[in-house]
């Protein structure tokens, strides 16, 4: 992949799991290329291997979306986190340092931070969020769980999820994650698993019911 599409693979697919362009969105090539300020065809080769990622799906009449996966779809990726997170957290408990607890409390600090305010601060929640669990899989220390991870089918649902979240389910998250930290100065790597496959299988169940609520986009199919 040259410099350039490896440039406009990067920043379309950041702005789509960041929610900046959400599933069913037609992607128009010219507008792609102007956005990450490269010619059409590095676009083409970036969009060729985002559609080999399932980020981006193409119509029988080969326009281009942002792939909006079913609900069944998502249950399996859910599955999928659930088992490699908690695989990542039992095994951090063996490896995890106390900079890396140290950075994961002052994570939670941040988060709590985020959620104290009148109206909580969905953006700050989610960076902090995503900081919390790439430290956890920093700290499981194996190349192979972070690619499989990557592997698996990813969506800014966390982001379209969190939104919803009211005050409480927000703190519940934090909860969460102030037991895991537990778990983790306990060594104890079933209590870790638990944890963290609970966290995500409640991020699931969240996800599901904002999933319901959203109206159907056929744009895909014509």
């Amino acid at each position: 992949m040259s410099n350039a599409a490896d440039r406009a693979y990067r920043q379309i697919r950041g702005e789509i799991l960041g929610g900046t362009l959400m599933p069913g969105i037609h992607l128009r090539e010219e507008a792609l290329a102007d956005s990450c300020g490269v010619s059409r065809t590095p676009v083409r080769e970036a969009m060729r291997r985002l559609e080999a990622e399932h980020l981006i799906r193409r119509n029988a009449a080969q326009r281009c979306f942002v792939t909006n996966l079913s609900l069944d779809e998502m249950a399996e990726s859910f599955a999928l986190r659930a088992m490699l997170e908690g695989h990542a957290a039992a095994r951090a408990t063996e490896r995890i340092c106390a900079p890396e607890l140290a950075r994961l409390t002052v994570t939670n600090e941040a988060l709590r931070a985020a959620i104290a305010v009148d109206q909580p601060d969905i953006a700050a929640f989610l960076e902090h969020n995503r900081a919390f669990h790439v430290t956890i899989l920093e700290a499981a220390h194996s190349e192979r769980l972070t690619a499989l991870l990557a592997s698996v089918v990813e969506q800014p649902v966390v982001l379209q999820t969190a939104r919803q979240y009211s005050r409480e389910q927000l703190a519940r998250s934090l909860a969460e994650h102030e037991e895991l930290v537990e778990a983790f100065r306990h060594r104890d790597a079933e209590w870790a698993r638990a944890v963290m496959t609970a966290h995500i299988r409640r991020a699931f169940h969240a996800y599901s019911e904002t999933f319901k609520r959203q109206p159907v986009n056929d744009d895909e199919a014509g």
